[in-house]
């Protein structure tokens, strides 16, 4: 199977990038022979839409699953339609964080909610639920 992940650079070897539409590199990797085909990232310069043609260029590849930090909607949308399995989150190397999903350590992301990024949040969970007006 072929599972796609966002890298650092063109290496099984490279790690992981939380960045799905904008990260430098996707590695392709063949899951039952640990085989690896890379490629730069073409639309990690686009003015907009950076997600959804990232999207694309990896359903053309024939990728089954993308492995990622995060995925905006609408790139996750594309990927849905597709057929792509999504798991966000993802730290390590690309072989670390395929061979975890191959052991069942990672799994499937959800749909988004509404004009949210799935994966690693940045927030440090500092507010005290008071609203917008501290009452």
């Amino acid at each position: 199977m072929k599972i796609c992940v966002s890298a650092a650079a063109g290496s099984i070897d490279a790690q992981v990038d939380p960045r799905f539409g904008r990260c430098s590199y996707f590695v392709i990797v063949d899951s039952e022979i640990m085989s690896f085909e890379s490629l730069p990232n073409a639309a990690s310069g686009a003015g907009s839409g950076a997600g959804i043609q990232a999207a694309q260029i990896i359903t053309r590849k024939g990728a089954k699953v993308l492995i990622t930090g995060n995925v905006g909607p609408n790139a996750f949308q594309v990927l849905s339609a597709a057929g792509i399995k999504i798991v966000t989150g993802a730290i390590g190397t690309v072989r670390d964080v395929v061979e975890k999903y191959k052991s069942g350590e990672l799994r499937e992301t959800g749909a988004p909610t509404v004009g949210g990024h799935f994966g690693m949040g940045m927030g440090r969970g500092r507010g005290r639920g008071r609203g917008q007006w501290g009452t």
